[in-house]
Order: C-alpha cells, then sequence, then structure tokens
C-alpha cells in the first residue's frame, strides 16, 4: 500500500466526502483523486516514466497535493523544495538531485531563468496559475513550459500503473548538514505511508477531522502530520496559503477546524492575538507542535488561554519525519517530546552505542518503517547515519523512567529560525563566497518572535566592506531566514590551540 493507493480507496468510498479546502471552496475526494490521475496519465504522456525526478517547488495550494500525489502515482521521485529559496539555493539541488521536471508557480519562474543552462535535464517546467494572471508567453522558458490545470484538463482517466514497490525511493528530501551542501534523504513510500498511518493512529485523526495545513507543505512536518495523515482516513485538509493568526481564527470558526499543527512561533502569535477569539478555538480537540521546542510557559499560557491541548512531537527528514508524541490519554508532560509513537523505537545510547540508564544523557537514536533508505549519492554519510539499522540523529537526549524523552542539546551548532533549521556552515559559505572576507563563523542568538536569529562575524580583508553591502550579499544568495540579523567585524575570531575557531566565545560575546 501506498499514499496513491489509498487516497483512491478513500475516494472510492467517500465520493463526495470533503478533501480539502481552499479559500473556502471544497474539493471533494473523487474530484482530487480524478485530478490527481490525470495528471499522472499527463505526465507518462510527456514520456516521464518511473523512478523519474520531479522537483515541487509550490506554495500551500491544491497545486501542490495533485502535483505530488499526481508524481507518486506515475512513480516518479518527488524532491519538495522550499518556494523561498533563491535561484542560488534551488541550482544545487536540483543538480544534485537529477531532476528532469519542475513543477512551480507562475510567480517563480524568473528565479528558473536564471538558472536554466544549469538544468539541461530538465524536460518541461509545469507552471501553476496564480492569482496574479501573469503572461507568460515572452518567458526564455515557454518552449519548455506546460500548464498545471491544463494537463489536468487534458489527462486522461485510462492511466497505466507503473507498478510501484514499497520500497522504491517516492521522495527526496533535501536538509542541510553540518558539513555543508545540502544531503538528500530518500524517503521509500513504505517510509512516508507507514509514518502517516502510524501519526494518523497515533494522535486518532480520523474522518471527522478537518485539519488546519497553515506549515508549508514542502516541509515534512505539515507533509505528513497536516497533510498525509488526514487524507489517510478521509479526513478534511484546510489549506492556508500562508499562516496568519486572523485566518486561522476564521477557519475554526467558519470551517470548524478540529486540528491544528504548528511550530512554538505560531503559537506564540497565535496567543498574542488572543483577544476575544478564545471562543473560536471551542471546536479544536488537538494542537500539535513541532519544529522546535515550545517554551513550557508558552504551552502552559495557550493551554489555558484557548482550553485546548498542545501534544508536543519530535521528528526529523530522515524519519519521514515523525518518531516521538505525547500521549493524548495523559496529561502531557512539560518539556517532554514524547514517547515513541507506534511502530518506531527510540533509545539513548552513549558513544559506543550502548543504551545509558533513564535519566542519563547521550544520543537519541530512531529505528522503524519510517526510517529513510539513506542521503541520494552519499554513500559515507548514509554508513555514518544508519548504523545495525537505527537512525542516529545527532541529537542528546535523556529518557525517563516512564519512556518519555527529553531533548536536552540539539545538534552540535544548529540555528532554529521560527522553526525553520539553520546550520553555520551554509551560512559562513556564502560570506566565504564574498571576496572581501578572510574569515566567517556564525552563531544562534535568541530571538522574542523567531526563538532564534543568525548572528555573523567575519574578518574583512577590505576595511571599506561595511554590514548593509554584505547583507545585501547574503539576501541575494540565501532564504530570507538564514540571512544574518546582524553581522560583526572583529580584528580576528577566537581559536584554540589547532586554529578550530571557538563559536562558544563568539556565543559568550554576545551575552556580555
Amino acid at each position: 500500500m501506498n499514499l496513491s493507493e489509498q487516497l483512491s480507496m478513500t475516494a472510492r468510498k467517500n465520493r463526495h466526502k470533503t478533501a480539502y479546502i481552499f479559500q473556502d471552496k471544497e474539493t471533494s475526494y473523487m474530484e482530487l483523486d480524478v485530478a490527481v490521475t490525470k495528471f499522472a496519465s499527463r505526465l507518462q504522456q510527456l514520456g516521464y516514466k518511473k523512478g523519474d525526478h520531479i522537483a515541487l517547488v509550490v506554495s500551500n495550494s491544491p497545486y501542490f497535493i495533485i502535483g505530488l500525489y499526481g508524481a507518486l502515482r506515475m512513480g516518479a521521485v518527488v524532491i519538495p523544495i522550499n518556494p523561498l529559496y533563491t535561484s542560488h539555493e534551488m541550482s544545487y539541488i536540483l543538480r544534485n538531485g537529477d531532476v528532469k521536471g519542475i513543477i512551480t508557480m507562475d510567480v517563480l519562474l524568473e528565479k528558473f531563468e536564471v538558472i536554466q543552462d544549469q538544468l539541461p535535464d530538465v524536460k518541461y517546467y509545469i507552471s501553476c496559475e496564480s492569482e496574479d494572471d501573469l503572461s507568460l508567453a515572452n518567458s526564455p522558458l515557454s518552449s519548455k513550459m506546460k500548464s498545471l490545470s491544463q494537463m489536468v484538463a487534458e489527462g486522461s482517466l485510462e492511466f497505466k500503473d507503473p507498478g510501484t514497490d514499497d520500497e522504491d525511493t517516492a521522495i527526496i528530501l533535501y536538509t542541510s548538514g553540518t558539513t555543508g551542501k545540502p544531503k538528500g534523504a530518500m524517503l521509500s513510500h513504505q517510509n512516508i505511508y507507514s509514518n502517516a498511518k502510524d501519526v494518523a493512529d497515533y494522535l486518532t485523526i480520523n474522518a471527522e477531522d478537518r485539519v488546519i495545513a497553515a506549515l508549508p507543505m514542502f516541509h515534512v512536518f505539515c507533509l505528513t502530520v497536516a497533510l498525509n495523515a488526514p487524507l489517510m482516513n478521509g479526513g478534511t485538509v484546510l489549506i492556508m496559503p500562508k499562516f496568519s493568526p486572523q485566518e486561522v481564527f476564521r477557519l475554526t470558526q467558519n470551517h470548524n477546524a478540529t486540528v491544528f499543527a504548528g511550530v512554538p512561533t505560531m503559537y506564540n502569535y497565535l496567543l498574542q492575538s488572543a483577544d476575544n477569539h478564545q471562543d473560536y478555538f471551542t471546536g479544536i480537540r488537538l494542537c500539535i507542535s513541532g519544529g522546535a521546542a515550545m517554551p513550557v510557559s508558552l504551552l502552559k499560557n495557550f493551554e489555558q488561554t484557548f482550553n485546548v491541548k498542545v501534544s508536543e512531537g519530535y521528528g526529523l527528514s530522515e524519519a519521514s519525519p515523525v518518531t516521538c508524541f505525547n500521549p493524548l490519554d495523559r496529561p502531557p508532560k512539560s518539556g517532554s517530546i514524547g514517547r515513541s509513537i507506534v511502530n518506531v523505537d527510540n533509545k539513548v545510547v552513549d558513544e559506543l552505542g550502548q543504551e545509558v540508564p533513564p535519566g542519563e544523557a547521550g544520543e537519541l537514536i530512531v529505528r522503524g518503517p519510517n526510517v529513510m533508505k539513506g542521503y541520494y549519492k552519499l554513500g559515507e554519510e548514509t554508513a555514518a547515519a544508519l548504523k545495525d539499522g537505527w537512525l542516529h540523529t545527532g541529537d542528546m537526549a535523556r529518557m525517563d523512567d516512564e519512556g518519555y524523552f527529553y531533548i536536552v542539546d540539539r545538534k552540535k551548532d544548529m540555528i532554529l529560525v521560527g522553526g525553520y533549521n539553520v546550520y553555520p556552515r551554509e551560512v559562513e559559505e556564502t560570506l566565504y563566497d564574498h571576496p572581501g572576507i578572510a574569515e566567517a563563523a556564525v552563531v544562534g542568538t535568541p530571538h522574542p518572535e523567531t526563538g532564534e536569529s543568525v548572528l555573523a562575524f567575519v574578518v574583512a580583508k577590505d576595511t571599506e566592506l561595511n554590514e548593509p553591502d554584505l547583507l545585501a550579499f547574503c539576501k541575494g544568495h540565501l532564504a530570507k531566514y538564514k540571512v544574518p540579523s546582524k553581522i560583526s567585524f572583529l580584528d580576528e575570531l577566537p581559536k584554540n590551540t589547532t586554529g578550530k575557531i571557538l563559536r562558544k566565545n563568539l556565543r559568550e560575546q554576545i551575552e556580555q
């Protein structure tokens, strides 16, 4: 069984039930399934075959769902990419991921026009229409351009099933690594199907639920918890193009939402906007938090204000992503990421791989049907991450005597900005690309709204180099959330006797 087959089964049982609501328009399961099949058949007609890689660079919309499920149905490997990425950031993923087709919004096509010469293997750019009603006739990509809506209209229900196996790669999620370039985590059909099913079962997401998809769909948290899980059991997805507290309140009131999933920053914004909106959440039975640790005070204030339970969990791209959630049949433990979900094992080990006693800190490792096949074209990195069937997360954790896990430290030096992972090495390499920079180091610092922000310390070759110019350079090469909030110029960076930059000393400078 895979996600595409499950969608067809649900559509046959619930022809007229609402699969999703977008801009107050309802679409039934049968309408969705027909669109998926027609899109899949049209991809085949264009020459795409099982195993071809197709990038999905689409914001939250029905286009994302049709693009994802349609490409999976015809056996393609889908590579979701953040639409906020610059051309520079997308170029590496598209080239490394051997992409042959790109599904994207018409307003983003300019980004691909800049790098089209670097992508000779891309046969077609499949455009999703926005409200801007853009004329694309003069686009340099026009000869390779197709309309997703037109493809669905022209597609056939006489679809040839490619015979997808459970172990075939379904999705490659590119996740930034501490060593520099993003790594593509290969998730099989079994990986993503099992995690969606197990999450839905653990959180009792059912056909009566209406789940708000406010998180970006390209992110695996939303992909599994707010999209695949409800569609798995015949629920309804309430699609938000962009998060806003007022829109969340409107959806809960007008469309009877029952489940909300978000990162702590979203909960903070909702709490700050709570005036006279508390009653709007009366129908919400469950709130799900992930992506970063939620401050205990925020969790308690939110639950008291809106009279709703918040279940914190834990996951990572390499695990499709969920491994832990706080159980729903008892009060959650403050500060805990919860217990292992069904069919997934978590344990804490020392440097020798031996399990440590409850209360003792060590590395969190994970095993289950949700764990990735490996990193695309990276054998050594795969061997380092997967050992004896266990995924080594790199996160330090402890477990109490009731099986609840607590993250005590994050992957070394990682910065969490509004729930997004930012790895210093990636920002540093961008800074090093500037001809006026001799040295660079990046650290995170607490931020009241985004959780953390990025701070950069540089040693300049050119005394005339200034912060505004360097920030402008970063904005041209990095997504907005990765751009440093401040850049400090130093005569030299603190180092140890081996020449290693001492980030701890830089953090101490911030705190002084």
